[in-house]
């Protein structure tokens, strides 16, 4: 059997070991546009490489997968997180959970997890053209021709794992198949703020915030990161996964950005934190006592925006002015003016429609022997390691469905 796989990246190289690993007779190629396999397992997580989750404070699938969490709770009864940790570490990939349950190697090198990929798949015979872009897959009388940059090769199986496409035309390849694709969207970005008070805290960060768009249910949360364009951090990062659609159709502008500082304090705990300090601190100055989620700077800055004085003392705070205060730390709201890229990693939303698929073996209804896993695919996750679990897992089902 010929198997060739387009896209060298962690959804595709899993795949390969996998097939070679049940079907060691197997030919399987992997055919990667760009100049290395792996480039992009190797800069994410900030070259750390979150390559999974705990999972242990997901309450429900769609938190963290805001498209294709249905596909996804089906998908990782066959292969979890559990099994992702248990695989690397059996390859010899100490892995460690951190505290806010993201999964890492050990050695805190993304490099350690490319060569353990790199060098079974050499092991295991699969072969990588590098420079390789592939231009049209075609069905033949028996399976598929494939026509690249490197040349033309013909495969009995065809699995597509070329990664999120920033724009529609990297899918030109599935002309003429008869396979839907929802447009791509950017879905992991920074969020760009144009008020120079915020930005001037950059360098600032809060443990637990939550960032929401006014009148919608979308928010996301975590820590947050001041920027000198705005925020970043998971909190912003969610929140841009979760309404990537919404954002788009705004042309990223937005008035609606509202930032909750104190997250996981509700109204009246807020309000018995502030009068415990004008009864206490009476005497002292608004700017020198504030609650430990936030630093002085940022303080500040909160008192600013709700008109109040950092030298009015504490006993001096009224109805109206504790009122503002309050709604500030709960609901300070800016203007959103664009979106960053966050670092080096590109997510996408969008790309073939989940109902062209068979969920079972993420082949095309259409196209027996046709397979699509990872984000090339119409699902995308929140940061924190689940885009990586989601490559794993889609990687693995449509191994096996290839060999069964």
């Amino acid at each position: 059997m010929d198997v060739i796989i387009i896209g060298a990246g962690a959804a595709g190289c899993f795949a390969a070991i996998e097939i070679k690993r049940r079907c060691p007779e197997a030919a399987v190629t992997v055919l990667e546009r760009g100049r290395k396999a792996l480039a992009k397992v190797a800069v994410t997580g900030g070259g750390r490489c979150n390559l999974t989750n705990s999972f242990a404070n997901v309450k429900s699938l769609e938190q963290v997968y805001p498209r294709g969490h249905r596909l996804m709770k089906k998908l990782l009864h066959h292969f979890s997180h559990e099994d992702t940790f248990q695989w690397f570490e059996d390859e010899g990939v100490a892995l460690v959970t951190q505290e806010d349950d993201c999964v890492f190697p050990r050695s805190q090198d993304a490099m350690q997890v490319v060569t353990t990929l790199l060098s079974l798949m050499r092991r295991l015979g699969v072969t990588v053209v590098t420079n390789a872009t592939v231009s049209r897959v075609t069905p033949a009388t028996e399976g598929y021709d494939i026509i690249s940059t490197a040349g033309t090769w013909h495969a009995d199986k065809v699995l597509m794992t070329a990664g999120g496409q920033p724009k529609a035309s990297g899918f030109a390849m599935l002309e003429g198949l008869d396979i839907e694709i929802v447009p791509p969207l950017p879905s992991l970005f920074s969020l760009c703020i144009a008020d120079k008070g915020l930005t001037s805290l950059m360098g600032t960060v809060v443990e637990k915030a939550q960032v929401s768009i006014a009148g919608t249910k979308l928010k996301g949360e975590g820590a947050l990161l001041i920027t000198h364009w705005g925020i970043s951090g998971p909190a912003a990062l969610k929140l841009s996964a979760a309404a990537a659609r919404v954002l788009a159709e705004k042309n990223y502008e937005c008035d609606g950005i509202s930032i909750n500082w104190l997250h996981g304090m509700d109204s009246n705990g807020i309000t018995m934190m502030l009068k415990g300090y004008a009864k206490l601190h009476s005497h002292k100055k608004l700017s020198s006592i504030y609650p430990e989620a936030l630093n002085a700077r940022l303080w500040r800055h909160l008192l600013t925006r709700a008109g109040l004085s950092a030298d009015a003392r504490w006993g001096e705070l009224q109805g109206k002015g504790m009122n503002r205060l309050l709604n500030v730390l709960l609901n300070d709201t800016y203007r959103m003016t664009g979106k960053n890229r966050f670092k080096d990693e590109f997510v996408t939303c969008g790309g073939v429609a989940l109902g062209s698929l068979r969920h079972d073996t993420l082949e095309a209804k259409s196209h027996p022997g046709l397979h699509f896993a990872g984000e090339v695919t119409d699902v995308d996750a929140v940061t924190g390691g689940f885009n990586l679990q989601a490559a794993w897992t889609m990687g693995y089902v449509a191994a096996r469905a290839i060999t069964a």
